[in-house]
């Protein structure tokens, strides 16, 4: 004779497991990866993560761990963060001596770069290209705006893009507003989570819209929980193109302040110098003035080029290139 079957024990709300879609600060917005649901969730107690101080102790692309306060509200609270695969940073614009997580966990990075309204700095883009080598993050650039380039336009993008390829860093061409290159940049997408980056005025927005075409339903969810009715872009945001496919789109970035980058190390994030470390006369060489040093006779003979040797100066000497 089977016995009866006794109900079983109620149990505490079960430990889920999401991914952070948006930070607004206080609230973050998790998205299940049982169900697929969104929560507004809070960190229980503080968060520090070793040897770094940060002003936002979560990032979008984070990996968490959560219950469920109140169901019918979608509230929850995060009491674990999976340790990170890598993450881009920068120096916080708000917080003196504190750093900002601009996303985290990427299968690569984006950057959108623009030769002419407004033209990118090198300065910046070496910048986002070392804190991406530091943190072990693929980076292809995005020539935006071919649609308002002339002859010597394309001539000089071809030479710029020539000088990136050669150290490692693909491109793609595009002119979001025509849709030109678009096909291209969305097959590169594909089953991958990649970050977004660029100044502000690049089209960051307007290649996400040619990207992600109902746009403005997919933030409308994530918007029900954070309060924001528009899609503006000031704070980040990861944003699904397809299943498996995400974009997380970020503000507009004005400044770049690289962080915990000894100036020792430096040279190491510059794939056409690092391939040169070790063969200076002096093994604690900064490639400035010394001599004996195969780097600056490598600029000399046209070996390195000269825009990537001053954009490694200007960062030795610590300076802020918004542009």
């Amino acid at each position: 004779m089977t016995p009866d079957l006794l109900p079983a024990p109620a149990t505490p709300n079960p430990l889920l497991h999401g991914t952070v879609v948006k930070s607004t600060g206080s609230w973050y917005i998790v998205r299940g990866l049982e169900t697929g649901q969104l929560y507004r969730c809070r960190l229980r107690g503080k968060f520090k993560i070793k040897g770094l101080k940060v002003s936002n102790p979560l990032a979008v692309g984070d990996h968490v761990e959560f219950t469920v306060e109140a169901q019918a509200e979608g509230a929850a609270v995060i009491s674990h963060i999976v340790p990170r695969r890598n993450y881009i940073i920068r120096r916080s614009v708000h917080k003196t001596g504190h750093s900002h997580i601009v996303a985290a966990n990427l299968d690569q990075a984006l950057l959108v770069v623009t030769l002419v309204s407004p033209a990118t700095s090198f300065g910046f883009i070496d910048r986002f290209l070392v804190t991406a080598e530091a943190y072990h993050v693929p980076v292809t650039l995005l020539f935006n705006k071919t649609d308002l380039y002339d002859a010597e336009g394309f001539e000089y993008q071809a030479e710029i893009a020539g000088m990136y390829a050669s150290l490692g860093y693909p491109s793609l061409t595009c002119a979001a507003t025509t849709g030109e290159g678009v096909p291209e940049i969305d097959h590169l997408l594909d089953g991958k989570v990649s970050l977004l980056a660029g100044h502000s005025g690049v089209g960051k927005s307007t290649l996400i819209n040619a990207l992600v075409p109902d746009l403005d339903l997919k933030t409308a969810e994530i918007s029900e929980f954070s309060d924001k009715g528009v899609h503006t872009t000031t704070f980040a945001e990861m944003l699904e193109v397809r299943p498996g496919t995400h974009i997380i789109d970020t503000p507009g970035i004005k400044e770049l302040g690289l962080v915990d980058m000894p100036p020792a190390e430096l040279a190491g994030y510059f794939p056409e110098m690092r391939a040169l470390l070790n063969q200076c006369r002096y093994h604690n060489c900064q490639h400035t003035h010394e001599p004996g040093c195969v780097v600056r006779e490598a600029v000399d003979q046209g070996r390195i080029a000269l825009p990537r040797y001053d954009s490694y100066l200007s960062m030795l000497a610590g300076e802020d290139n918004r542009h």
